[in-house]
């Protein structure tokens, strides 16, 4: 019997060693007076480079390694007082609700009296870029996704774990080529990828295009005063216990930049475009495609005194309308977002050649599908939305069947 005992631990000692590798924190986060959820509120460990976001209805589920019990988990976003608690004394249930007070009293003790226009203010933090973003070599963890959208219909998803190694964030000869090197870590994807209408869509790396989305990054501003006189002060909001410049530009786009008081890093970038009705993309089968609307944000979180990407989403919409006539055929939207999971500041290799992704399609660079992989692997948790999504897409078959294809 006693032998029979030592067999059945000895088998279970593996399951049981990963079980308490990891903890799982699942919570909703809110305002506190109007207990709306508060979406894309940056959720990490503090002094540590491992995080997430919240989704769109406040939730999320944060995978940690069990030596961070004895750490603070740290929540923030921009706007709010920071809330940090310790991870031992979390209450153990299903989701846990984090109330987080609004940073206006604060600011209403701070007047502020200078002479900076927002221009003035972009034109500075767009010069300090080199000082405020990594000067040294970094590999970032990543979760993508990305979602095609036809007529109203989700057809196809692709999810992919990455790892994103940068030299560094000065500015590129090149502003349109990509400087990261991509390893694909795990890739899943969904019987939609091979359904005729994805042809629709660019056939190319839509990760790669997101990365070169990055306008912090690769310095993607027009050089002209214009520019910069379109920006105008909005009231000074607050972040991670600093003070932040809120400024706008409203022309044929509406960009707003999220600006560090003291040190100008940009700490966030909202772009809302639309384009032209005469903007014409392309032509296929007796068809034109028309670009509609970009809508992007770029996300960024300080470690270590610098300031790292943290998530990015792009929201594009082209619509397709008949050559002859210019009737509307059907509209086609592409969602893509990244959410970086850990930073690692010290690498000691970059990304070989032999291991990076390819600047084809990633549906042509999946691997075989590993459940237990993505069961602790950080991604943005699922919101009803996407329990629709996952209906459209499940016309097709079982998701998990379709994964493992």
């Amino acid at each position: 019997m006693r032998l029979l005992c030592f067999l059945i631990l000895l088998l279970l000692s593996p399951v049981l060693a990963q079980a308490q590798a990891t903890i799982t924190i699942s919570g909703k986060i809110v305002d506190e007076e109007t207990n709306d959820p508060l979406v894309f509120a940056s959720v990490g460990i503090k002094g540590e480079s491992i995080s997430t976001v919240s989704n769109a209805l406040g939730e999320f589920d944060f995978h940690i390694p069990a030596d961070y019990k004895n750490k603070l988990l740290v929540i923030r976003m921009l706007g709010y007082e920071n809330v940090e608690t310790n991870i031992r004394s979390l209450p153990q249930q299903d989701t846990i609700i984090f109330a987080l007070k609004k940073a206006v009293q604060l600011l209403d003790e701070i007047v502020i009296q200078d002479s900076l226009s927002g221009g003035d203010i972009v034109g500075i933090a767009f010069s300090r870029i080199d000082q405020n973003y990594p000067t040294t070599p970094f590999l970032l963890d990543g979760f993508y996704r990305d979602l095609k959208k036809i007529g109203g219909t989700y057809y196809s998803l692709l999810e992919a774990a990455v790892k994103i190694y940068d030299e560094d964030y000065k500015e590129p000869r090149n502003k349109y080529r990509l400087r990261e090197r991509v390893a694909l870590i795990e890739v899943r994807k969904s019987f939609g990828y091979n359904n005729k209408f994805t042809n629709y869509f660019d056939q190319n790396n839509l990760l790669e295009d997101l990365l070169l989305n990055n306008n912090i990054r690769y310095r993607q501003f027009p050089e002209t005063e214009g520019f910069y006189k379109n920006f105008k002060r909005e009231r000074i909001t607050y972040y991670n216990g600093h003070r932040v410049f809120v400024v706008a530009a409203n022309k044929d786009y509406t960009l707003k930049l999220y600006i560090d008081t003291k040190s100008y890093a940009i700490i966030r970038l909202e772009l809302d475009q639309r384009y032209p009705k005469d903007y014409i993309i392309k032509r296929k089968n007796k068809a034109v495609s028309k670009y509609i609307s970009d809508k992007k944000v770029i996300d960024f979180k300080e470690y270590e005194g610098k300031m790292y990407l943290n998530y990015m989403k792009l929201i594009s919409k082209v619509n397709w309308y008949d050559a002859k006539t210019d009737t509307l055929k059907f509209e086609t939207e592409l969602y893509q977002e990244l959410l970086i999971n850990k930073i690692h500041t010290s690498p000691e290799h970059r990304i070989a050649n032999t291991k990076k992704m390819r600047r084809y399609g990633l549906q042509y660079q999946d691997e075989k599908y590993n459940k237990s992989f993505w069961e602790n692997y950080n991604v943005i948790k699922d919101t009803p939305l996407d329990k629709e999504i996952m209906a459209d897409l499940e016309k097709q078959g079982d998701l998990e069947d379709q994964f493992d294809y």
